[in-house]
């Protein structure tokens, strides 16, 4: 094949996508990251649910409520923690929401500390096989959706294999017998940090219409025309992330939302219908938007933004239903003239939402792409977007499919960017594929620093690739805060040799990109235009074949990473 020049363009704008593409067969991609195996060998606790692909594991850990408390009321929660082998250091982690406060932890574990997240307390155990029960008193002190998460983890070795995670959902009452089991966070109004007093808190939409203005809104008259009107502001979002973060404390963040879908609405008289004055994006890096409109009367009775976890259309996060997440903030009353709605921030039941959904900026803003499409092989607006499906408690994750082109996060897999990363890479490869996907074996399960087979090491290790190059690390994480660092060599121990360890295959495309290719734009339209089982047929086969280096430089990357052909 002739060799072919590549034009590197700048970041592309976010564009409508039409079209999905077919899919030839149906893949589960598995367990985003799962490190050494448990010795144990017969590791039985489901931490999912029956349909998710995610591993057994040797811990495991579940959390229930006496009784469902309303605001003043006091309930018992119960954690056991069940062991199927012996764990020297097991962490067991407990937070609660600002809804909910710790009355009494008792002996058996630490002083609750507090933070924006509410309150968190744990302590470390030596286990061994069994089942042993954790009891603390807790008190309802707020109404409205909170979660309850309890999480166990081998802090000595870092492996989902070695972990349990359990979270309990409810929505407080405010009466006695009110409080329902369940949350539903996807459509709410955004989250008050600071901002006015709640007697002088702007009418949210739907709620009684204010006093009518000191001037009365007026109707246009025939050729008349009001000035334009512009409301702007920033999108934040408030989250724990696992990156930077442990295994009892996550890295608390406060950072904007970029690329999301934001619609500002309008009543232009205080019984009139809802009017969409504008669209528009959040901006990229700051989250900021300054939404115009011009208006048909000179003083609008209210005005509000909903915010969408949707980028143009390029990318999303939707829940269980396939309902994508909305954040509403307060409405702005008898506007007349530019306005401001300050820093608007995301719900916090949706904060996991809105974390998976501004991850994928990484991938976005680096994809390697020919076009304004994920890949070089789609263009013209017939782009296939990632989809990511989340709700709180999810126990349906975490795995990618080319059934439906969807990644499945279970409940706390967002705090770990690395792993929505990850997921988001195995769709990625996907649509460079055009929706084939080699015939993987001995890959569920799957370990990163294990061998398993040459087309699991490949397809694995490409999508853990694609989120070291987002992190520009070699960092692996989960979403209960634990990491292990995969960076190796020919001398390092703990991580297998060859093309079947994903750990080795991952680094060593890494620095293919980085040392040979000036990055991975041409690596991704080769992969486009052929298709690749193993790292082998990529490497001799197809590189060659399209102008990429698999010369001496190229295989001394291999060696360093212990693959030698």
């Amino acid at each position: 094949m002739s060799m072919f020049r590549i034009r590197l363009p700048r970041p592309a704008a976010l564009l409508a996508a039409g079209g999905i593409g077919a899919f030839i067969a149906t893949t589960a991609v598995p367990s985003a990251y799962a490190a050494t195996p448990a010795r144990a060998g017969n590791c039985t606790i489901r931490p999912a649910g029956d349909s998710s692909e995610a591993p057994l594991s040797c811990l495991g850990v579940t959390a229930s409520l006496d009784r469902l408390p309303a605001v003043g009321e006091r309930t018992t929660l119960t954690v056991d923690v069940t062991a199927q082998t012996d764990v020297k250091r097991a962490g067991l982690s407990l937070q609660l929401p600002p809804a909910l406060r710790i009355v009494d932890e008792g002996p058996a574990l630490a002083a609750p500390t507090a933070d924006a997240f509410g309150q968190r307390t744990g302590r470390t155990l030596a286990l061994t096989p069994g089942t042993r029960t954790v009891k603390l008193a807790v008190k309802a002190v707020a109404a409205g959706p909170a979660q309850i998460q309890a999480d166990i983890s081998d802090i000595d070795r870092p492996d989902p294999r070695r972990a349990g995670h359990a979270s309990v959902e409810l929505t407080i009452g405010k009466a006695k017998g009110t409080t329902a089991k369940g949350i539903s966070v996807t459509k709410a109004d955004a989250t008050r940090i600071d901002g006015p007093t709640a007697h002088d808190r702007p009418a949210r939409p739907g709620a009684a219409a204010p006093a009518a203005p000191t001037m009365p809104p007026q109707a246009a008259a025939p050729g008349r025309r009001y000035a334009p009107v512009c409301v702007s502001g920033t999108l934040r979002n408030r989250f724990q992330s696992s990156e930077g973060g442990s295994w009892n404390r996550k890295a608390s963040r406060d950072l904007p939302v970029s690329n999301a879908n934001v619609t500002l609405w309008g009543r232009a008289s205080a019984g009139g219908g809802t009017q969409k004055l504008a669209t528009g994006l959040t901006g990229n890096g700051d989250g900021t938007f300054n939404l115009c409109y011009t208006p048909t009367t000179s003083v609008t009775s209210r005005v509000w933004a909903e915010f969408q976890t949707q980028a143009g259309t390029m990318w999303s996060v939707v829940d269980g239903y396939n309902r994508r997440y909305s954040t509403t903030s307060n409405a702005l009353s008898n506007v007349s003239g530019n306005k401001s709605l300050g820093a608007v921030y995301a719900n916090s039941g949706q904060s996991r939402a809105w974390h998976a959904f501004d991850t994928l900026n990484k991938l976005w803003w680096d994809r390697g792409s020919t076009t304004n499409c994920w890949t070089g092989n789609q263009k013209n607006g017939r782009c296939t977007p990632i989809t990511i499906q989340w709700y709180p408690g999810s126990r349906d994750g975490t795995y990618w499919t080319n059934r439906d082109d969807k990644v499945h996060l279970a409940d706390n897999d967002p705090d770990s960017g690395h792993t929505t990363v990850h997921e988001a890479g195995h769709s990625l490869m996907g649509k460079l594929y055009n929706g084939w996907w080699p015939y993987v074996t001995n890959c569920s399960p799957h370990y990163v620093n294990r061998v398993s087979s040459t087309t699991c090491g490949w397809t694995e290790g490409f999508a853990n690739a694609v989120a070291f190059r987002a992190f520009k690390d070699t960092i692996m994480t989960w979403g209960n805060g634990s990491s292990m660092n995969l960076a190796n060599d020919r001398n390092t121990r703990g991580i297998d040799r060859g093309d079947a360890c994903e750990a080795r295959v991952a680094t060593a495309l890494v620095d293919l990109w980085a040392q040979v290719d000036g990055g991975w734009t041409k690596s991704n339209t080769m992969m486009s235009r052929e298709r690749q089982s193993t790292f082998r047929e990529y490497f001799l086969t197809d590189r060659p074949n399209h102008g990429l280096d698999s010369g001496a430089k190229a295989r001394r990357i291999l060696y360093d990473h212990t693959i030698q052909y």
